[in-house]
């Protein structure tokens, strides 16, 4: 079956098989590997993207089913050579040590910012509970939160996204 969609901007079409996952559509057929492939159940978050906006694992939904639809994916979030605050976080907060739940992370911090620019740490903890990381132990991921949360604050610009 054919599927199009819009992918971090740019109208995609591929031929695809229609049991394939959107995070295999992402990596395998558009080279977007930034988004990683974790567990398959939907437990670990590794997979977030946005679809029209919102946060989904994208282990969970079928490449056909975001067809007609807007994908973001961590590609994204760097906009003209410029990170975005949320990814200067991770970095000045050492957000992230293996890297491998970090983008999913990212996306979530930023639809998370989108929606409260000014979140407690009861608040981002919530937002990521859906994430699972095996090496921080969260602390540094909530701090990267409200370190891009104060530097968006402070910028005439605002985010990125």
């Amino acid at each position: 079956m054919q599927v199009s969609m819009i992918v971090n901007g740019e109208e995609v079409t591929r031929e695809i098989e229609g049991r394939l996952l959107l995070v295999h559509f992402l990596r395998d057929h558009l080279g977007l590997t930034g988004t990683h492939w974790g567990c398959d159940t939907s437990n670990c978050g590794t997979c977030v993207v946005w679809l029209d906006g919102e946060p989904v694992k994208s282990c969970t939904v079928l490449a056909a089913m975001a067809g007609g639809h807007e994908v973001r994916t961590v590609e994204d979030l760097e906009r003209g050579g410029e990170l975005d605050p949320v990814q200067r976080g991770f970095m000045e907060c050492h957000g992230l040590q293996c890297g491998f739940c970090t983008p999913g992370m990212m996306m979530t911090a930023r639809a998370l910012l989108d929606r409260n620019p000014d979140p407690s740490e009861g608040e981002i903890r919530e937002a990521i509970s859906g994430q699972i990381c095996r090496c921080t132990g969260y602390a540094t991921i909530v701090r990267s939160v409200r370190w891009a949360a104060a530097h968006e604050a402070n910028s005439p610009a605002g985010g990125a996204s």
